[in-house]
């Protein structure tokens, strides 16, 4: 009775490990396709940055089709936008994580556009990207913690 509990605990396992690997095969398929297409279509452009916030999707003034696009995961999370001025026009842009942090605001920079999403940045005064040692990363998660003392 109970190798065969066993056996059918170990197949429902092994049956979600399959579906995760062949689920996980399909993402990347569908991400390399992205990545070629934006790869595809982007541009270097000369950007003034005027500022940069994390807002949910229905405050942004993003075209309808954008929004309608998004799948509906993004459309309850904050999203990274850059407002900046590309020549004449003033437009917001989309931008990952990574890149969004070493943006600055109010300056003249450079970067690779695929329609509204920045995808790298090409030049301009960056600020310098300091790196934390772990020791520092410690003792800044520690210094807020205050201890009382009886």
């Amino acid at each position: 009775m109970n190798w065969t509990i066993f056996f059918i605990v170990l197949a429902v396992i092994a049956a979600l490990l399959a579906g995760l690997y062949f689920w996980g095969k399909n993402l990347q398929k569908k991400y390399d396709n992205q990545q070629q297409l934006i790869n595809q279509h982007k541009q270097a452009m000369s950007i003034f940055v005027i500022d940069k916030k994390k807002d949910h999707v229905n405050n942004l003034k993003l075209p309808k089709q954008v929004k309608d696009q998004l799948p509906w995961i993004y459309k309850k999370r904050k999203m990274p936008v850059v407002i900046a001025k590309i020549g004449p026009q003033i437009q917001t842009l989309m931008c990952d994580e990574k890149l969004y942090n070493s943006i600055p605001i109010k300056k003249q920079i450079k970067v690779e556009l695929a329609g509204i999403l920045i995808v790298n940045i090409l030049s301009g005064k960056l600020p310098p990207v300091k790196k934390d040692s772990l020791i520092s990363q410690i003792k800044a998660k520690v210094a807020p913690i205050n201890f009382k003392k009886k």
